[in-house]
């Protein structure tokens, strides 16, 4: 594929006419996925999970995470080239596996951004509240805001609805608007990473060799299922870095820019998020007082940096969180309406109009932003919810990027015999990004990797999926929703058949019929 893509024109070879507006320059670009990933939202919000489920060793989880994503993230950066199109889980799924793959591998992500959203929003709760008492609005100041407790679950979903009516405002403003949020909240978010790095660094208890100990585990007999359900907060923070390619139609040189930016938000979110983890480790007061498990690094910087700049930092942490959970809808809303354009989404007539006024889709903004609300109000009197909703949403996106992964395998071998699978140039008539001979090692590895860590955030542990130790439906709740999910898509699709024929794309380029 040698056609060019102009700044103001839609891909010749993609069929669609240019409805979204391109908006997004390269820094945007970056700012969607690194928004997404966004180390300080999730690393606050689930450290003390890692480390209380594998002490201070669990730490090498998050360099064996980075590894297995970067892989994946190298594959979606060669597919970002050659197909830059909102929707792309579902739109490089199809292309290369056919519409009936391409809609599962849609479906399920649409739903674990949904959760993803949600549980992004909780983490408003582990921030405010440390911040000013006065957050803590159900049971008053004093009242316990930890989310494993009644009084502090029910605010985080307070504060969490609120959180997301501010972010479907502003993703139904337009495009512009929400590139110059999340540009904002992440120059705070960099900032305030590199600055907390380098105070927790001054400010050490021990030395870096802590990461080879076990100190803070609880646990006794072998390490090896400690470790495995540690490794859940690193797979839990490395996941929506291919938020750019959500974005590619709303980009400017999207072949050249967006295979970059996915890249770049990973690594950069990998690099922050492994000496954050380092430094909070090192500087915390104590590693086996229990203080680190449950308050985490909210815990770690009121002891060691005070009221005053301890909560400065803690505000730096609230615009992350609130850049996220918008990068994440954003992230959500592209791939409602990608779908919703082929008539492959129920309702698809009002969920893929654009606002010529804003230039974005704004019924699939709202159905994300009430989805994720839903999805928090129906679970206000669980406080044991959260903790599997994180593991379930992220498994689920898992599962989608599989979706993606495993077809680019079975292509990249097809062509193997004949000289790889050919790429195009980008908007600068240079060779678009790809992977060459490394392609089919890379995606092996990448698919392995994938699998392992879907049964890991799958596997019914009660201490993620069951805090209450005596309700079985939480326990298999993530199979449970999956099973249902898949259930329910396929009834739709088999009704979407019989009475309104099948999924198809505008135009499915030349070389993906060859595949």
């Amino acid at each position: 594929m040698s056609t060019s893509l102009s700044d103001t024109g839609s891909p010749p070879e993609l069929g669609y006419v240019q409805e979204l507006r391109r908006g997004v320059g390269t820094f945007s670009s970056f700012a969607a996925g690194f928004s997404f990933v966004s180390i300080l939202t999730t690393v606050f919000q689930l450290f003390g999970l890692g480390f209380g489920l594998g002490g201070a060793s669990f730490f090498w989880a998050w360099p064996l995470v980075f590894a297995g994503q970067l892989l994946v993230a190298l594959c979606f950066a060669e597919l970002a080239a050659r197909w830059p199109v909102s929707g792309a889980i579902f739109q490089w799924s199809s292309r290369l596996a056919g519409t009936t793959a391409g809609w599962f591998a849609g479906w399920i992500m649409v739903i674990g951004q949904v959760l993803t959203v949600a549980a992004a929003a909780i983490a408003i709760q582990v921030v405010l509240p440390s911040i000013w008492s006065g957050f803590q609005i159900v049971g008053g100041p004093g009242a316990d805001s930890s989310v494993a407790s009644a009084t502090g679950a029910q605010n985080a979903v307070l504060l969490g609805v609120i959180l997301l009516v501010i972010t479907t405002v502003v993703n139904i403003a337009g495009v512009r608007h929400m590139a110059a949020a999340t540009s904002v909240g992440v120059t705070i978010e960099i900032v305030a990473v590199v600055a907390l790095v380098l105070v927790l660094f001054a400010l050490p208890e021990r030395g870096p060799q802590v990461v080879f100990t076990h100190e803070g585990w609880a646990g006794d007999g072998s390490y090896l299922p400690a470790f495995l359900a540690s490794a859940l907060m690193a797979a839990y923070v490395m996941v929506g870095f291919d938020s750019a390619g959500e974005l590619a139609e709303e980009t400017h040189a999207p072949r050249r820019t967006t295979p970059r930016t996915i890249l770049h938000a990973l690594i950069a979110s990998a690099v922050g998020g492994a000496l954050l983890i380092v430094g909070a480790l090192m500087a915390a007061p104590s590693l086996t007082d229990g203080n680190l498990a449950t308050g985490g690094l909210s815990w770690v910087l009121t002891e060691r940096l005070g009221g005053v700049l301890g909560r400065l930092f803690l505000c730096c942490v609230a615009v992350a969180v609130f850049a996220c959970t918008l990068a994440i809808q954003t992230a959500g809303a592209r791939m409602i309406y990608s779908m919703a354009r082929d008539k492959a989404f129920p309702f698809h007539r009002g969920l893929s109009k654009v606002s010529p006024r804003t230039g974005t889709p704004v019924g699939a903004s709202i159905v994300v932003g009430v989805g994720a609300a839903i999805a928090l109000v129906v679970n206000i009197g669980q406080s044991a919810i959260f903790t599997a909703l994180s593991s379930l949403c992220i498994a689920m996106l898992y599962l989608a990027y599989l979706g993606v992964t495993l077809p680019l395998l079975v292509v990249r071998i097809r062509h193997r015999t004949t000289g790889g699978w050919p790429a195009g140039v980008d908007e600068h008539g240079k060779p678009q990004f790809s992977l060459g001979a490394w392609g089919i090692p890379l995606n092996a590895l990448a698919v392995v990797y994938q699998i392992g860590m879907a049964v890991n955030l799958l596997w019914p542990r009660p201490e993620i999926y069951d805090l209450t130790g005596e309700t079985w439906w939480l326990r298999w709740s993530a199979l449970l929703v999956i099973t249902l999910s898949l259930a329910a898509g396929a009834g739709y699709l088999v009704f979407k058949h019989r009475f309104h024929g099948r999924i198809e794309l505008r135009h499915v380029p030349h070389s993906a019929q060859e595949a």
